[in-house]
């Protein structure tokens, strides 16, 4: 009897739970939290990205919110999966949230582009203040129209972790930084020595 009952017992005590995850942005992030969510005892877990759940097989005595704060400690947030019929809704709400994000990109980054080439191309074209202009019409963009990539990437900091995200973001900044250099400082010094 005592060998018989410890087994029911933990094939009764153990449970699946579905979680639904918010902000994985790549696979990567999956892997971390279903890492981390492997790490407490007896839970057996598989996230997701591409549904943004994870299956986790855990006993009675690992409480839903433990699993919970688990994937918070890894940057993400969490909660019980909804019925199918809500997920749906859930991801038209994401997609129009990209498409605004999306049409102000296109919407500053199409002039942008033109004239940025139209006063590298043509110097004579340059006005007082083009400099000005430009970083103006790549604000938006780089700043607003990017910011999930920047906010994954800072979260992702703050845990000690790095994805694509961060792949993206650090190129961002990179290529504005190099931007601003080349046309307040480089350009500058160019047309110095050309007028010497």
């Amino acid at each position: 009897m005592s060998s018989a009952s410890p087994a029911s017992e933990t094939s009764a005590d153990v449970r699946e739970i579905e979680l639904s995850v918010q902000g994985m942005t790549c696979a990567a992030c999956a892997a971390r939290i279903e890492k981390k969510l492997n790490k407490i005892d007896h839970v057996a877990a598989t996230v997701n990205y591409a549904t943004a759940q994870a299956s986790i097989t855990a006993p009675a005595g690992v409480s839903v919110q433990a699993l919970i704060g688990a994937v918070e400690e890894t940057g993400y947030a969490a909660g019980l999966a909804p019925g199918a019929e809500a997920g749906p809704g859930a991801d038209d709400c994401q997609a129009g949230y990209l498409r605004r994000r999306l049409i102000v990109a296109v919407a500053f980054f199409v002039p942008l582009s033109d004239l940025s080439v139209l006063l590298s191309l043509f110097p004579p074209y340059r006005f007082p203040g083009w400099q000005w202009v430009l970083a103006g019409l790549a604000l938006p963009v780089a700043a607003w129209a990017a910011w999930p990539f920047h906010r994954s990437a800072l979260k992702n900091a703050r845990h000690g972790s790095c994805s694509m995200d961060t792949l993206v973001s650090l190129g961002i900044v990179a290529a504005c930084g190099w931007s601003a250099y080349a046309m307040f400082f480089l350009d500058r010094g160019r047309q110095r020595g050309s007028a010497l």
